[in-house]
């Protein structure tokens, strides 16, 4: 047998193992037969495709990121990744697992009301999997159906109260919802489960900061930033925390930190150039802010900072582009009315 010959055998044996794990619900073994298919038949989007939707399974989203990269950017293997994932709930149609990576194909390819159906069908006939369910619900979540994603949470979390992600989705859900005493619970479990989760203790934070418990935050933030001392974003909200509280050398400190371990983290580098520029440290507050709109040039409070910036260098039209720009970045409508308000008080008809 040829060298070819050889390596097209071992890729149908790889394709076939992938194939029994999925209607086994056996992962790992999914996840180790798709690797080698990928490795033996690269570029291959099934391989990678199945790669994808196992670490979405899994919990490893970086992961499943950069599968999906390389399996369903071009229509050519959207269509190839398709025609697989037909083939395998045509061949086996009463297997919940097949049709569960089926709905996964769908929802990545822009098909969520197809993937709704999909999900359906592998949760009746997977009744014990929280799987179909998580998926379910995300694409309620996507498609701001708030009330449909709830239930379909819950009953992830019902079938499997460990599944961590299915209760940190279901307490952001209940967060954005406004419904804040169910989404703390979820946090406090997920804690519960996981004490070295940074998420659960941010987001638990976040959520008893919007109650105003600003303490019971610190400490939340403070936790999560122990777990994770290199995360940016982290760093950042520990530091609005200390804002709020008044202790703006604290906070400085902490967004600091956040650009350093992220020179380019623009919501810090917001943050800090208003810092400075309340301290009359008005080139330094620019250079900040420079940071920030290049990282999001949609930063409206960054660009109302440049604004006020060449407003203290005495270049009124400068200012008043800049100020007109933060107005028509700036989408919170009471922020919108601050801005204005301002713009009437100290400039007169700059948006005129």
């Amino acid at each position: 047998m040829t060298d070819k010959g050889r390596m097209t055998r071992d890729t149908h044996a790889d394709e076939q193992a992938v194939e029994r794990g999925i209607l086994d619900g056996d992962w790992d073994a999914v996840m180790e037969a798709a690797a080698s298919w990928a490795e033996r038949d690269a570029p291959c989007p099934r391989a990678c495709f199945v790669l994808n939707a196992v670490s979405l399974l899994q919990g490893d989203f970086a992961r499943a990121w950069r599968m999906y990269a390389k399996s369903l950017q071009n229509e050519s293997d959207v269509a190839d990744v398709r025609a697989w994932a037909d083939r395998l709930i045509e061949t086996h149609p009463d297997a919940g697992f097949a049709h569960l990576i089926h709905g996964i194909c769908l929802a990545q390819s822009g098909q969520a009301e197809s993937a709704i159906e999909r999900y359906h069908r592998a949760a009746a006939l997977a009744p014990d999997s929280p799987f179909p369910h998580f998926f379910l619900a995300q694409v309620y979540q996507r498609m701001a159906r708030t009330e449909k994603a709830i239930t379909a949470y819950r009953r992830a979390v019902a079938l499997d109260p460990a599944y961590l992600a299915a209760r940190l989705n279901l307490g952001v859900a209940y967060q954005e919802h406004g419904r804040l005493e169910m989404a703390i619970p979820q946090y406090r479990e997920i804690i519960k489960l996981a004490p070295d989760d940074a998420l659960g203790h941010m987001n638990l934070a976040c959520a008893l900061a919007e109650q105003g418990k600003m303490d019971a935050a610190l400490r939340e933030y403070k936790l999560s930033v122990t777990i994770k001392p290199d995360d940016a974003e982290l760093r950042c909200a520990l530091a609005d925390v200390y804002a709020q509280k008044g202790r703006r050398d604290l906070a400085m400190r902490e967004y600091r930190e956040a650009l350093r371990i992220t020179p380019d983290f623009g919501p810090a580098a917001t943050e800090v150039g208003w810092m400075l520029l309340e301290n009359g440290q008005v080139d330094a507050a620019l250079d900040n802010f420079s940071v920030a709109i290049k990282a999001n040039p949609d930063d409206a409070r960054a660009m109302f900072g440049v604004g006020r910036v060449y407003d203290l260098k005495r270049k009124p039209e400068i200012a008043g582009d800049h100020y007109q720009r933060a107005l028509q970045l700036e989408k919170d409508p009471a922020k919108k009315t601050a801005i204005l308000n301002f713009i009437d008080k100290i400039v007169g008809g700059y948006h005129d």
